[in-house]
């Protein structure tokens, strides 16, 4: 297969495969960010500790990290036909990635909203703030940096998911890899595909260091006066 041949190929796929990872990102952060915040709001020492409420959240959150990928997706066949109207192509790939990026995301979201100052937590308390103020104000920004990493890696392994998906008919880098590098044996394009998700791979990973650098030198500068006006803020 010429290059002239393989291009169209490639650039189908990779739009493909950015169109499910992208939103099945968008619903792990609608999904996962909430999610993770209420397992820290109704934990132990949580602003709004509910013992039931926190083992319901963390088991559900709990099975759908344990399920594998592949095997989630074929179970969520059904509903995904019912959601979008069919069971293949990206859009229908989209579901079962968003269903195991929700809990995933929301995991990392409560390690990263654990390691906020209990002391600014309490400063915000002591002010009057109610417990969506420390949220917005306090716990959220505090947590960024931590938060934007974890999306990266969340980012990261739907990308992995996705070829993944692509492989049992969602389109994208994993169906060309299936159908023209394994079942026609064309090695160029299986080895460009290859590279290709590397680069993607490569590419959020720096983009999501870079932002993380900058915002935790923001909040390194954010403190003495500046952390004052956050807390005059909050009230």
């Amino acid at each position: 297969m010429t290059w002239s041949e393989m291009q169209p190929l490639l650039s189908a796929a990779c739009l493909d495969t950015l169109y499910m990872v992208g939103w099945s990102t968008v619903y792990a952060v609608l999904g996962g960010l909430p999610l993770g915040v209420l397992l820290v709001l109704t934990g132990e020492g949580g602003l709004l500790r509910n013992g039931p409420v926190n083992k319901v959240t963390g088991a559900v959150v709990n099975v759908g990290r344990s399920l594998p990928f592949f095997i989630l997706m074929i179970a969520l066949i059904p509903f995904s036909t019912l959601v979008v109207g069919t069971s293949i192509g990206p859009t229908a790939a989209v579901v079962p990635l968003a269903v195991s990026a929700v809990p995933f995301f929301a995991r990392l979201v409560e390690t990263a909203v654990r390691e906020v100052d209990d002391g600014l937590v309490e400063a915000v308390q002591a002010m009057g703030g109610s417990t969506w103020t420390v949220v917005r104000k306090t716990l959220l920004p505090q947590a960024l940096p931590s938060l934007v990493a974890g999306l990266t890696t969340t980012v990261i392994a739907l990308i992995g998911y996705s070829a993944m998906a692509g492989a049992v008919g969602g389109g994208g880098l994993g169906n060309l890899a299936k159908t023209y590098g394994y079942q026609r044996f064309e090695t160029d394009l299986m080895l460009i595909t290859v590279v290709l998700l590397i680069v993607l791979v490569s590419a959020v990973q720096l983009a999501g260091d870079l932002v993380v650098r900058a915002l935790a030198r923001r909040g390194r500068s954010g403190t003495g006066p500046v952390r004052k006006r956050r807390l005059r803020a909050a009230r």
